[in-house]
């Protein structure tokens, strides 16, 4: 009689029931482990509240360097400052605001992305009419980024349009009474 040999769909088909076999009891094994003995459950729950606690101080870490970078970045921008001629600030703003487009369609980094909206913004200008016209084409993320940069940035003027014309009105005599 002729020995035959064990064909490798054989032996992957061996290994394969044999890790199953392995993960089903292991799951089996731990489901009665975790219902049957208090201080595993307790261990459980420890280890899953310090895991919650590490990614919550994880995040906030994050969102601090996050708006450490911001800040920093309006800081730059503002020190570099922005063109007062009205070709070149048309020009600026062309720039600026395709480059920012470039970089959210190319999935780079957000700040940058978010920064090029801002330098746009700055010389808009009527920055609340540009500010709504990103709340309808900027991805969320940059536009999150750039409400931060905006809020960093005092100078910019966004306050609600009823109130700044109310102003105008009363400023100029307009109302009901003309």
């Amino acid at each position: 009689m002729s020995q035959q040999s064990i064909r490798p769909a054989t032996i992957a088909a061996i290994s394969v029931g044999t890790v199953v076999t392995g993960l089903l009891a292991y799951a089996i094994w731990f489901d009665h482990r975790r219902r049957n003995d208090p201080d595993f459950r307790k261990q459980l729950k420890r280890e899953s509240k310090r895991t919650a606690r590490v990614a919550k101080e994880e995040a906030e870490s994050a969102g601090k360097e996050q708006k450490k970078a911001i800040r920093e970045a309006v800081e730059k921008a503002n020190e570099e400052g922005f063109p007062k001629d009205p070709e070149e600030v048309e020009a600026y703003f062309m720039q600026e605001v395709a480059q920012g487009e470039g970089l959210c369609q190319q999935g780079a980094d957000n700040i940058d992305a978010a920064l090029c909206f801002y330098r746009a913004l700055k010389v808009y200008p009527n920055p609340r009419e540009l500010i709504n016209i990103y709340d309808k084409t900027v991805p969320k993320p940059v536009l999150d980024i750039l409400a931060e940069m905006i809020a960093v940035d005092t100078s910019i003027p966004v306050g609600s349009k009823e109130a700044s014309d109310a102003d105008a009105d009363s400023s100029t005599g307009g109302g009901i009474d003309e």
